[in-house]
């Protein structure tokens, strides 16, 4: 598996592995698939030396991506960020999705970033569970803020501070 910065070429399977996740209404908060002309401008805002958007490529293909996000646009939160991944169905549950994210957690002091962050609904038991293996804690609970299909969801907000686990996941080997 290669992890590696995502060009624009990637982006209709960067969409796809998204809209994936939508019929399960675990993941995403988009009720319905997006188009990959919606995503164009937010592929443009990830920039590699800052906030980078990366797709892990097994074989020619795009097995998943990771990306960096403005926790807020306000220069204050400037060393915080708020990290998403996804992978495609025929990909999950083998280590893809731990493997982008050691690796966002590993590289992100090198972004300039002390602070991640990361959302999911309550009921999304799998992305919790990664996030807390890699320490994350949760940091802030939402109820019922979110509907879909008439259905109330809850969203829980997971932070880890890097310190000393971004020191020791950069002197682990890649891989």
């Amino acid at each position: 598996m290669e992890i590696r910065d995502a060009i624009l070429a990637d982006l209709p399977a960067i969409v796809e592995i998204y809209n994936s996740t939508v019929p399960s209404r675990m993941v995403t908060a988009d009720p319905e698939p997006i188009s990959v002309e919606s995503r164009r401008d937010w592929f443009h805002e990830h920039d590699p030396q800052s906030r980078p958007l990366w797709v892990a490529q097994i074989d020619r293909e795009i097995a998943g991506w990771f990306s960096f996000e403005p926790f807020r646009k306000k220069p204050a939160y400037h060393a915080t960020a708020e990290v998403s991944v996804y992978v495609s169905e025929s990909h999950r549950r083998k280590g893809i999705g731990r493997r982008l994210l050691q690796e966002g957690i590993r590289c992100a002091p090198e972004f300039g970033l002390k602070t991640l962050t990361a959302g999911a609904f309550a009921h999304n038991g799998p992305s919790l569970k990664l996030f807390e293996e890699f320490g994350f804690e949760r940091w802030a609970y939402y109820p019922r803020v979110a509907e879909l299909d008439g259905i109330e969801r809850d969203l829980v907000v997971m932070g880890l501070r890097l310190g000393e686990l971004a020191l020791d996941l950069r002197a682990a080997p890649a891989g």
